[in-house]
């Protein structure tokens, strides 16, 4: 039996959408998402098989021939309908309301056998991104949702400790939880364990380590700071822009992150939709789409003219992102050195202030995480001025709003990637946010073990 140190060992239950890399680790090895994402498109899950219709509106989806749960109840379609029914009503762990409802309003989703059919009002041709986050479990007897239909069934689990599951092919893991990046390298180290997850969050970055094999991998996050487009300073676009300018991007990756990170380039990461493939972004005209320069001398001279307020309060939490405090250091005095002056805000309270944010009590710049590999979602929740969402801060960008708009309704699958990525274009030429960088993640193993790696979503993957 492998053993494998995660932060934390549990199940959530059904309705409860996370982007916790430990519990989605448990859940693509238990469970299964309705679809898989895999570098911005759409792949077989639960369901393997699916159609859209001309108009963008109606969605058919079949589910896997003879697809059953570990207890050998057959799976029905039934099943996915009452849980998207359910995640219509959900909260996420912050206690707000999730986007699904919204995403959803007004669609006739309806069930016959192994056939789900989803009616939307207008063309919907992203919704594969909002099914693979949907992992359809069924309830133990103890109440625990560890019942799915994935490779590894569970054997035993003890909530916030330890879980142990058994492939088919007879295999076995030991998951145990292991919430300090410390203890799991002491472990990993000592032989206690065979792998050891999340070794980025070290207190001290590595990039190495002696006698084991390391795994890094660039992820779908993307660390940002909130820009406050309601008023103050990046309520003009000059300074927003100007803010992006003063930021060298890789050397906050290399003095802050010891090199684990990539510079951010828009709102999303290399994988999202939009984006190109294999990591490669796309402009509108079809070359890479360019770094953010860094241009202190451009920066201070768009300071200078602004007739806009240069005194500004960064907020950030201690932690989620890593290292946010020594973020919000370096991003104070990149904006210091052309012409602002900065004030930073620490919180302590980190459910607290994702609340806040949401709230719009965002100050002048607001240090946070983008987590979706949607890029329909991360613009429709944080950018688009029409939406409004939770996580909007205030920028109205008309441009932005039609490019998405034209994006969003777009049924055929290259066209549509070529619209979202003229939209990730503009958004990179005129930031709404201050664009820092997208993390890598860090995992360790013994030497002479196959099989694991990483995903771009930061869930450790098992062959």
């Amino acid at each position: 039996m492998i053993t494998i140190a995660l932060e934390k060992v549990d199940f959530l239950p059904p309705d409860r959408v996370t982007d916790d890399a430990s519990i989605l680790t448990l859940k693509n090895l238990v469970l299964e998402p309705m679809l898989r994402w895999e570098s911005g498109a759409a792949r077989p899950g639960l369901f393997d098989r699916w159609h859209l219709s001309d108009d963008g509106c109606r969605w058919t989806l079949t589910l896997r021939d003879g697809a059953a749960y570990h207890d050998g109840t057959r799976v029905v379609a039934e099943d996915a309908r009452r849980f998207i029914a359910a995640i219509c009503d959900a909260r996420d762990m912050f206690g707000m309301p999730w986007s699904y409802a919204r995403y959803l309003e007004g669609a006739e989703i309806t069930a016959d056998g192994s056939v789900l059919s989803i009616v939307t009002p207008a063309a919907f041709p992203d919704l594969p991104d909002i099914l693979s986050e949907f992992y359809l479990p069924k309830i133990a007897a103890d109440g625990t949702a560890t019942i799915g239909t994935g490779p590894w069934q569970v054997v035993t689990f003890e909530r916030g400790a330890s879980v142990t599951l058994r492939h088919g092919d007879g295999r076995k893991l030991r998951l145990v939880a292991m919430p300090e990046a410390e203890a799991r390298l002491l472990a990993l180290q000592s032989g206690e364990i065979a792998v050891a997850t999340h070794l980025e969050r070290l207190q001290h970055p590595r990039r190495t380590l002696a006698g084991h094999v390391w795994h890094e991998q660039a992820t779908t996050l993307s660390v940002i700071a909130y820009m406050n487009g309601r008023e103050g300073a990046f309520a003009d676009p000059a300074l927003r822009l100007a803010a992006n300018l003063a930021l060298d991007r890789q050397k906050l990756v290399s003095e802050v992150m010891g090199g684990l990170g990539v510079p951010a380039k828009t709102i999303v990461s290399p994988f999202h939709y939009g984006m190109g493939h294999n990591g490669v972004s796309q402009n509108r005209t079809g070359d890479a789409l360019p770094d953010i320069p860094y241009d202190p001398e451009r920066a201070a001279a768009l300071v200078a003219t602004s007739r806009a307020p240069k005194t500004l309060t960064v907020r950030t939490p201690l932690y989620m992102p890593e290292r946010a405090p020594k973020i919000a250091g370096f991003i104070a005095r990149s904006l210091e050195a052309v012409g602002f002056a900065v004030t930073i805000d620490t919180a302590d309270d980190r459910p607290g202030y994702a609340r806040e944010l949401g709230a719009k009590k965002t100050g002048d710049l607001a240090i946070f995480d983008s987590s979706p590999h949607s890029t329909f979602r991360v613009v429709d929740d944080k950018i688009s001025s029409r939406s409004r969402a939770v996580w909007w801060q205030g920028v109205e960008d008309h441009e932005a709003d039609a490019l998405f708009e034209a994006a969003r309704r777009t049924v055929a699958a290259g066209e549509r990637a070529a619209a979202y990525a003229r939209l990730l274009a503009h958004l990179g030429a005129h930031p709404h946010w201050l664009y820092l960088f997208h993390p890598v993640d860090c995992m360790a193993h013994t030497a002479g073990l196959e099989g694991f790696n990483l995903d771009p979503k930061g869930y450790l993957r098992v062959a």
